[in-house]
């Protein structure tokens, strides 16, 4: 079963949002989700058929959800599920450049004793087109501008409720029905360079990786080992992602410059993210100067840090924390923070305001849960 609403923004606002709710089995919601992709304009793109293969055999051993999906992707596009020519899943690309930060308050720094992850998603509000040098296109959107909430029920397994800024199949925040919450980050914006290939790769795109944990997993330790144990690869800028799950317990998943996995914790209390790689920065209090091409990732972070050390926290504390550390509305200034979340592992929930223009503000504050059927 398939429902849609508009949420917030309206013909006037830069964004306009759309929740969308798919029930059944996750074949239906493949094909649901496709059917929705292609009233968008997306077709699926030529694959190296060697490739494709491996590609779905992976998924298939270690993503059976997605691989039932792109099952259903099949019939909706009147293809054998099979076939090799086309990758039928979404390219999850992000461009070069994109910023954003994160706190994770746990239960014990919590006044209620709900541990919640605090977002902001900075983007370019801009075309796809703009964001790579051309004159955008006619009738181009804004690519941040039509975001999706997205609640899957699948009728076995975890539910979800993830928001995604251009890639059905893939997102950026997420919660499930378990209450393992995934955000994602840029991770190294000083080093970040152009994808040397657009091609889909065997193993998980940057964007699906937080769909794949929200699938499979149900607590921090099942999504260590899941990443640990995964193939992955990054188009354009590397990401990183901060993880929490219902039981109090976070972590920072990060690859360095040299392929190399870390895991980074910071024990029973906050840990905060920007855009530069923890494993190399670990300590809060004494990180660089911000440059003219790190984006303000350590200041940022400085801030998030003092603000949440030693104290305990309530919702509104979180959601000032991230205003304190939101883009400003500055002509001058690529990025805006396009959304701002708050998800709470306890009650599987995101609460997320979404940016309507300069001048206008944010949309009220809406909830959406990931349990809910």
């Amino acid at each position: 079963m398939k429902n849609m609403t508009h949420v917030a923004g309206g013909k006037d606002d830069f964004q306009t949002v759309t929740h969308l709710t798919l029930t059944g089995s996750q074949h239906e919601i493949g094909k649901a989700l496709t059917e929705e992709a292609r009233r968008l304009g997306w077709s699926p793109v030529p694959a190296d058929p060697i490739v494709n293969r491996a590609r779905r055999t992976w998924f298939e051993r270690h993503w059976p959800q997605h691989h039932a999906r792109m099952d259903g992707a099949a019939a909706a596009l009147g293809l054998d599920p099979d076939q090799d020519a086309l990758a039928l899943d979404g390219l999850n690309f992000v461009p070069e450049g994109s910023g954003c930060s994160a706190l994770w308050v746990p239960p014990s720094a919590a006044e209620d004793g709900h541990g919640r992850i605090g977002r902001n998603y900075d983007f370019f509000p801009m075309t796809a087109s703009e964001i790579m040098g051309q004159a955008p296109r006619p009738n181009e959107l804004p690519m941040a501008s039509r975001p999706y909430v997205i609640t899957t029920i699948p009728d076995e397994g975890l539910s979800s409720t993830v928001i995604t800024m251009s890639d059905l199949d893939g997102c950026m925040d997420g919660v499930n029905s378990a209450g393992l919450a995934v955000v994602l980050l840029v991770a190294d914006f000083e080093n970040a360079a152009p994808p040397e290939s657009a091609g889909p790769q065997v193993g998980l795109g940057n964007v699906q990786l937080p769909r794949f944990l929200v699938d499979t997993c149900e607590n921090a330790d099942q999504a260590k080992q899941a990443l640990l144990g995964a193939k992955h690869y990054d188009h354009g800028v590397a990401l990183h992602y901060l993880v929490a799950d219902a039981y109090g317990q976070a972590f920072v998943w990060e690859r360095g410059r040299d392929g190399s996995e870390h895991v980074i914790e910071f024990g029973d209390g906050p840990l905060c993210v920007t855009n530069h790689l923890l494993h190399r920065h670990r300590d809060p209090m004494n990180l660089p100067k911000d440059t003219e091409t790190s984006f303000t990732s350590y200041g940022r972070l400085r801030t998030l840090y003092e603000q949440s050390k030693g104290v305990t926290m309530t919702p509104g504390d979180l959601r000032d924390s991230l205003s304190a550390v939101a883009q400003p509305e500055d002509p001058q200034l690529p990025f805006r923070t396009l959304w701002s979340t708050v998800v709470d592992t306890a009650e599987r929930t995101l609460s997320t305001r979404f940016y309507l223009g300069d001048g206008r503000g944010y949309s009220e504050e809406l909830v959406f849960s990931a349990t809910e059927r």
